[in-house]
């Protein structure tokens, strides 16, 4: 149960009484040894979470809810858009089959700490390798299943794992991509060597194992169990490699108890989601989402999680809300565009079971939000977070008796519960600039990062005197706590001097009817210093010069002449990464 009735008072609790907020929070998962501080600071200048407590995060996903009487509900559902293969697996199963691959793993020599690579498709068996992995307290690192062998080899290098974990093959929406000959190359390049290889072997494209190296991943699944091995709240559980977008890739380190509280109040206070409720993220299990809301999250808190593999296919979506009586979906823009562009009956997105969608990842126009309420009939909202914070900074508060207000409903909410925002300007008198999160940061954020083969202070996401986060995005905060987004700090435009940020631009344009998606990019200009550049997908053919005519007044009549959109150029598609943010810096080069 939420003991909050309003949102002031929530958030109020977690700012004004952090200590009693967050050990109340603590309540929902089950330790070994409970905790009695909160949060404490660390000698190295960051924090640790529940320092004096201890845990296990697969007990608290899986083997408790065996030992409450979930056993026969169905803990994970699995469906492959390439190869139309189905499987789900009850909490007693779950149980049963990380316990065997974790003792496959014991044989192999994995121990507390260690990592474990695992480069593979979204896929049960993806779910069980993390499970097992923090059934024994060693590190898991999930990376892209479909990286070419020298990428592979760089985070071999990278985080020295003990044992790498692949499939056979992976897809590429039909078409099979081996992966066997991506091992041996990422493995000849890398100057660290693992014990072991455990490759998953599918039937679309088996792969010979390799004698002394290559072990079957479900003969270790056979493996004599183990019980869960208990563990520091503040342990390590996994590093999760960012996308890039603020600089080059960084391992962001998550801890186990503060990641386990804190998803499992996100739950119930964002998402509105408890026991038995069935949960549906159409993430690759390798972001930040599959981990914290394919896996975590749904598991913690005695849900169905819903996962797929390839999530092109909008009407295998939908065909799983329905079939699965989904309560929670949750996916990104890119997805909603889709759905929208193959859309031929508003009234097809209506799903019983469905109670709210959200949206995450990248910027989502008002527009498009509206269209989805259109389709699904129901509440459609975004959310903002980061890689490094693994959940919302802010959100839509489901969980909470008081409605959302109205003025809310098209962008990214409130703080959530311990985030403490801050704007930057980078003048004086600008209500704008960049966001920046007071320290400490609430449980469930970076615990630090990996670099050098050690655990770090994330000390270049400080800002100069060391007491705030920087999350390099750019927005302002209204009265009402209500948080709103501009956009990366690099995505922000300077015209002659003033500032203007790209989403500003991008939410006129959308709302034309003959555009399907949009980016605006800065580029070089002699006089101005900068001018914006759009790109548009147009959503069916059209008269380009018309249109663009058409888009330049209204920027111009709704943010002035002076921003100056004069270059519009229509393409088929815009780059973006496999989490589906637009890479504006492709944009630049093409």
């Amino acid at each position: 149960m939420i003991p909050w009735a309003t949102y002031e008072a929530m958030h109020g609790a977690s700012i004004n009484q952090p200590e009693a907020f967050w050990l109340d929070a603590a309540r929902r998962i089950t330790w070994k040894q409970a905790p009695v501080t909160a949060c404490q600071p660390r000698a190295d200048g960051w924090h640790d979470w529940f320092p004096d407590a201890t845990l296990n995060t697969c007990y608290n996903a899986v083997d408790r809810h065996v030992e409450g009487g979930l056993g026969e509900q169905a803990a994970l559902i699995w469906y492959s858009c390439a190869t139309k293969e189905r499987q789900a697996v009850t909490y007693r199963e779950l149980q049963g089959r990380v316990a065997g691959f974790s003792g496959g793993l014991r044989s192999l020599g994995v121990k507390k700490g260690d990592r474990v690579l695992i480069a593979m498709p979204t896929m049960i068996e993806t779910a069980i390798a993390m499970l097992a992995c923090a059934r024994i307290g060693a590190v898991h690192v999930v990376v892209f299943g479909g990286y070419a062998g020298p990428e592979l080899g760089r985070r071999i290098d990278d985080v020295t794992p003990k044992v790498v974990i692949v499939a056979s093959c992976s897809f590429q929406r039909q078409t099979a991509i081996p992966s066997a000959p991506v091992l041996h190359e990422a493995l000849a390049g890398a100057t660290y060597r693992p014990q072991a290889c455990i490759i998953l072997q599918r039937a679309a494209c088996p792969a010979p194992l390799l004698p002394g190296r290559d072990h079957d991943f479900h003969l270790l699944e056979q493996s004599a169990p183990v019980e869960p091995l208990m563990l520091r709240s503040e342990d390590p559980l996994y590093i999760l490699h960012t996308s890039g977008t603020a600089g080059a890739a960084k391992g962001i380190v998550r801890d186990n108890g503060g990641h386990a509280v804190a998803l499992a109040l996100s739950m119930a206070l964002i998402y509105g989601c408890g026991t038995g409720d069935t949960f549906f993220t159409t993430s690759d299990l390798g972001w930040v989402v599959g981990h914290s809301y394919g896996v975590y999250a749904p598991l913690l808190s005695g849900c169905t999680s819903v996962i797929m593999e390839g999530g092109e296919n909008t009407a295998s979506i939908r065909a799983l809300c329905l079939e699965h009586a989904v309560t929670c979906l949750f996916t990104t823009p890119t997805q909603v565009r889709l759905m929208r562009q193959e859309s031929r009956n508003p009234a097809e997105g209506v799903m019983s079971t469905l109670a709210r969608v959200f949206v995450a990842g990248e910027y989502a126009d008002p527009t498009l939000l509206d269209w989805a309420r259109s389709y699904f009939q129901r509440p459609v909202v975004n959310h903002w977070w980061q890689t490094e914070t693994g959940w919302s900074i802010t959100a839509h508060f489901f969980g909470i008796p008081e409605p959302e207000p109205i003025t809310l409903v098209n962008d990214i909410g409130r703080p959530a519960p311990g985030f403490r925002p801050v704007i930057v300007p980078s003048t004086p008198d600008e209500p704008c600039g960049e966001i920046v999160l007071a320290l400490p940061l609430p449980p469930g954020c970076l615990a630090g990062v990996w670099k050098d083969k050690a655990f770090h202070v994330p000390v270049g996401y400080l800002d100069d005197s060391g007491k705030y986060y920087r999350t390099f995005d750019e927005g302002m905060i209204d009265a009402g706590y209500a948080v709103h987004m501009l956009g990366r700090s690099d995505d922000v435009i300077k015209v002659a001097g003033r500032r203007i940020s790209g989403v500003q631009i991008e939410k006129i344009i959308a709302a034309h009817p003959a555009v399907h998606a949009c980016a605006v990019v800065a580029v070089p200009d002699e006089l101005r210093g900068q001018r914006p550049v759009a790109y548009v997908v147009p959503a069916f053919v059209l008269d380009c010069a018309s249109v663009s005519k058409e888009i330049s007044r209204h920027v111009d009549h709704a943010l002035g002449r002076w921003v100056g959109l004069r270059e519009i150029r229509f393409v088929d598609r815009l780059p973006t990464t496999r989490s589906g943010k637009i890479t504006r810096k492709k944009l630049l080069v093409s």
